[in-house]
């Protein structure tokens, strides 16, 4: 049975998930209207999976969702992080509509990840303090801690932002996040990020209606969506992992782990995928058709079938963290990886041995 610690704000909870998810599925019909007027679409090319045009401004919408239905279901004088979280957001918001429009270059896009992770972590103090008995470290000093916390929010929004590549899987992806970190934040009595979670999961579950099943009204989330869905799950990880550390040693220790096994489809894929890229010379950040989703579709899955196989493979992972968190922390989380790279790998495996058995025929 679950215990929670402090009173959970059911009504602020319900509140933001409403809000959230009206506001962004009255909001996305209107941004469709004016991306056909204007003609601002996702254009079909080599790279990309999408065989027609699309508007690809639904991370307008979520912006909208997420930080409304938030404003609107909280005191934000209790909830001080949240005008730094707001401001980071308004940075990649613009960033991400420059790029969706215009096209920015990939070290303009890194550049303004690192301000707003500077803004969260120098300003926001949403930053992380301890390493939770990894190598036996506890407390770090503030340099360390500023380089790991870029370090990290910049790795989960590019990892956001590169699967964000067939219908459904960010934002799957994202709900996953969401409702599990606002579990948490809700058991810890962390309400304020309780309600964050909720409106994210709230504006998400609307957008992925239009994403999934909209046939005249289909929208993508675009780089502005991404990024800014990358940042949030970010500052969840950061502050879950903060919260923790009020709680006893098991909840420390297991707090990385629960985290790594929510992204790990995520992260695993921006790995492997930037390594293929160093390894033959080329940029980490030039596109290819090398992640874990082009794989399965070439091997015949349709987006949905291929969005659910993804997320039920991060759900087994998480499973399997909780199912073995008595071993050893090292152990646990070596053993998380192996298996994360091995089940990524197998559509891979699938792929060699038809192409062999074609040659043989």
């Amino acid at each position: 049975m679950i215990e929670f610690y402090y009173p959970v704000p059911i009504v602020q909870i319900i509140l933001a998930f409403v809000i959230g998810f009206l506001l962004v599925f009255t909001v996305i019909p209107v941004i469709i209207r004016i991306s056909r007027l204007k003609n601002l679409y996702d254009e079909p090319s080599d790279r990309k999976i999408n065989k027609m045009v699309v508007p690809n401004l639904g991370g307008v919408a979520l912006f909208i969702g997420v930080s409304i239905a938030t404003l609107l279901s909280l005191n934000q004088f209790e909830f001080i992080e949240f005008r730094y979280i707001q401001a980071a957001l308004i940075i990649l918001f613009f960033t991400g509509i420059k790029d969706d429009i215009l096209i920015i270059s990939p070290t303009k896009k890194f550049m303004a990840q690192v301000i707003c992770a500077l803004i969260l972590i120098v300003a926001g103090g949403i930053r992380f303090t301890d390493l939770h008995f990894i190598l036996g470290i506890r407390e770090i000093p503030y340099v360390a801690s500023l380089l790991i916390s870029v370090t990290a929010i910049v790795a989960i929004i590019n990892a956001i932002n590169l699967i964000d590549g067939i219908d459904g899987l960010a934002a799957s992806s994202g709900i996953f996040a969401a409702i599990l970190f606002g579990t948490k934040f809700l058991i810890m009595g962390e309400s304020h990020y309780g309600v964050l979670a909720s409106a994210m999961a709230g504006s998400l579950i609307a957008f992925l209606w239009f994403n999934l099943f909209g046939k005249e009204n289909k929208i993508f989330l675009g780089d502005t969506g991404s990024l800014i869905l990358g940042l949030l799950i970010a500052v969840m990880v950061i502050q879950y992992n903060e919260f923790a550390l009020r709680f006893p040693s098991q909840e420390i220790a297991f707090s990385p782990i629960f985290s790594l096994a929510i992204l790990a489809t995520p992260l695993a894929d921006m790995i492997r995928v930037f390594t293929l890229r160093i390894l033959q010379g080329r940029s980490p950040f030039s596109p290819d058709m090398n992640h874990i989703h082009h794989r399965l579709l070439k091997l015949g899955y349709s987006h949905l079938t291929s969005t659910l196989i993804i997320v039920a493979t991060n759900g087994l992972i998480i499973v399997l963290a909780f199912a073995f968190r008595f071993l050893n922390k090292h152990l646990l989380m070596g053993l998380l990886i192996l298996v994360i790279f091995f089940l990524l790998q197998l559509p891979d495996i699938v792929l060699k041995r038809r192409l062999r058995r074609q040659d043989v025929y």
